[in-house]
């Protein structure tokens, strides 16, 4: 089969499940994948063809598109920040607003020439810790999840990356689990902050497959995190210290709001789209 036809059909069935521009991009990135060819090798080779081995995988991939399933989860790969990350049904597919927020951190402590101590709550993929080391090597990472199987997929991108950040399991939501950690000068999260009740709104590829813990509030206080990284703040970040942390676009204001009436100045900002989507706290 040439692989360029193989291209068409396979967008002409995602069409029927995906938007079209979605349909393009995902049978690029499958069709790629299998074929090892990206579309410019494609436009020059227009007679390539897909041998009985990639047919039978273009047949699986397509097979589990159809049914919704992320093709992140299905190729286990996922780009962020310029680095294809490992990304598994047990850790949330970064998206690129959470690239938006690590970036945020990497430009502000650009010109920083002081080993500062961060922690990344609700780790995930690992993909903020990773990013803002390497971009800021002098910075000293930690990392925390609830999520055992998700600190193995973090863990695996910070060797695949060669980061060197320290990892722990760790249920932050319990107060009794903060007495193990240090003082920090950068806390950055990537909580859940989907209320349950939203959960009808949520598309199907993303609530049959991405992990619940990750995206859902775990309680009828959508809030919850953010509290809990207030209350943190106060006994571990020191002074002058700062917080970014990713949002829910409908919740900028109750969470500035929160954060000021704990003498935190703040700064809300818009993601690439246009929405309330990452606030700077800063400790005084």
């Amino acid at each position: 089969m040439l692989v360029e036809k193989a291209y068409q059909n396979l967008i002409t069935q995602l069409q029927n499940v995906y938007e079209n521009n979605e349909a393009f991009s995902i049978a690029n990135w499958a069709i790629e994948h299998i074929s090892q060819l990206n579309k410019i090798d494609r436009l020059i080779n227009k007679q390539a063809t897909l041998n009985e081995i990639q047919i039978k995988k273009l047949t699986s991939i397509t097979n589990q598109l159809l049914q919704h399933k992320p093709i992140q989860y299905i190729l286990n790969e996922c780009w962020f920040a310029g680095m294809k990350l490992y990304v598994d049904e047990n850790v949330l597919i970064p998206r690129p607003e959470t690239e938006e927020l690590a970036n945020w951190i990497i430009e502000e402590y650009k010109t920083n020439t002081t080993p500062l101590i961060v922690i990344d709550i609700g780790t995930g993929s690992g993909c903020i810790p990773i990013s803002i080391k390497k971009s800021l090597p002098i910075l000293n990472i930690h990392a925390i999840d609830v999520s055992n199987e998700a600190l193995v997929v973090a863990k695996k991108n910070a060797s695949i990356q060669n980061t060197n950040i320290h990892f722990k399991q760790n249920n932050f939501l319990d107060e009794t689990n903060w007495n193990e950690f240090p003082k920090f000068d950068i806390i950055v999260s990537n909580p859940p902050y989907i209320a349950i009740e939203e959960k009808n709104n949520i598309p199907k590829n993303v609530m049959e497959y991405e992990p619940h813990v990750a995206l859902f509030a775990p309680s009828t206080n959508a809030l919850i995190f953010y509290e809990k990284i207030v209350a943190f703040a106060t006994t571990h970040l020191n002074n002058n210290g700062k917080i970014f942390v990713e949002i829910n676009e409908a919740l900028g204001k109750e969470v500035v709001t929160m954060f000021q009436q704990h003498s935190f100045n703040c700064e809300l900002k818009k993601d690439l789209q246009g929405k309330d989507r990452m606030i700077k706290a800063v400790k005084h």
